[in-house]
């Protein structure tokens, strides 16, 4: 038996997360996993219910599950308002930090039946397979921040330790092993001191892992080489904004930032998620694209020992994307609702 502890979060979160809990049952009833799926509140949908985007209700049920998967989080209202105290996001990061999730891994990958989706020449998208290692619990987010001044200056602190670029580091190398074996760390070391500690912190992990090739490069640069020659990288290494922004540009590879999954790792459990935001205005209208979380939901069965049912998940979706059934903003001429491209998808699980 395996206790799954569901965050569906906001905006078109439920929608996608019941795709992929479609998908799981799937999974389950041919593998015999016993899934036990539990459901908590977090985000915008936590505060209007208990003013508290993170309830203390949700937290216990995270640390006694077996792993969470969580939809998204946030809300316009929030967004609109900069005195608001308590925002949805901040459950987000509380969640992340109280389980101890450092380590957010991003695959980018390239689908042949995509080409035509992507925004880049298919001769420079054509099988980029490549995956980021995202810093989650510390820098600028978690950073001491505030108004001076009357409110008329505002800072943001971004702090780092050794021991927090260590850890993810040896990750993130331990993962290059078993790939290309090349690692990128991503930085910006001509200016920030956070970003000289990485780099030295990083350079001095390396040499404990001699059949990686490790390199670096400025965060800039990195942006322009996303776009300019994604098949370059292999495990790209980097700090928490860095991360969050780089693999969003990256989405532009997969045709749809609704290709991107996620898994959150650390010191306890582990957290499934799509790299997309909550989508609001897309809610209720059945076309969001569920295939991020599905894809989260594979990587949620490879971290609990089922590989098999994680590779029949992932071939899945291939098949519906061969065969066309995704959503709209994939293909505008013949587009299937989210709940159709759920249904496929479970239904190839055979």
């Amino acid at each position: 038996m395996k206790n799954i502890a569901i965050l569906a979060g906001d905006g078109i979160g439920p929608e996608v997360v019941a795709e992929a809990v479609k998908v799981l049952q799937a999974a389950d009833k041919k593998h015999s996993i016993g899934f036990v799926f539990s459901y908590e509140l977090i985000g915008a949908c936590a505060i209007d219910a208990t003013g508290d985007p993170l309830p203390a209700a949700t937290v216990a049920r995270c640390q006694s599950s077996d792993a969470v998967l969580l939809g998204a989080v946030g809300h316009p209202r929030f967004d609109s308002d900069p005195a608001a105290k308590v925002r949805p996001e901040q459950g987000l990061l509380k969640i992340r930090k109280t389980l101890g999730l450092y380590a957010n891994i991003r695959p980018i990958k390239s689908y042949k039946s995509l080409y035509n989706a992507s925004p880049l020449k298919e001769s420079l998208i054509a099988d980029v397979d490549f995956v980021v290692f995202r810093e989650l619990t510390g820098g600028i987010y978690f950073g001491e921040k505030g108004r001076k001044n009357n409110g008329n200056e505002a800072f943001d602190l971004c702090t780092y330790s050794v021991e927090e670029v260590e850890r993810i580091a040896r990750l993130a190398f331990e993962a290059a092993q078993n790939r290309r074996k090349h690692l990128t760390l991503v930085d910006k070391a001509n200016v920030l001191e956070t970003s000289r500690l990485w780099r030295d912190v990083v350079s001095k992990t390396s040499k404990n892992f001699p059949n990686v090739k490790f390199d670096s490069m400025f965060v800039d640069n990195a942006a322009m080489k996303i776009v300019q020659q994604p098949a370059f990288f292999d495990v790209v290494l980097t700090e928490n904004m860095f991360g969050d922004i780089l693999t969003d540009e990256a989405s532009a590879i997969t045709g749809s930032i609704g290709m991107l999954p996620s898994s959150s790792v650390g010191s306890k459990v582990a957290l499934f998620e799509p790299i997309h935001g909550s989508f609001p205005e897309g809610a209720g209208k059945g076309i969001a694209n569920p295939m991020a979380t599905i894809l989260s939901a594979a990587l949620m069965l490879d971290y609990l020992g089922y590989p098999a049912a994680a590779q029949e998940v992932r071939a899945a979706v291939e098949l519906a994307l061969q065969k066309g059934v995704v959503t709209g903003e994939i293909s505008k001429d013949n587009p299937a609702s989210t709940s159709e491209v759920g249904d496929f998808i479970a239904g190839s699980i055979v």
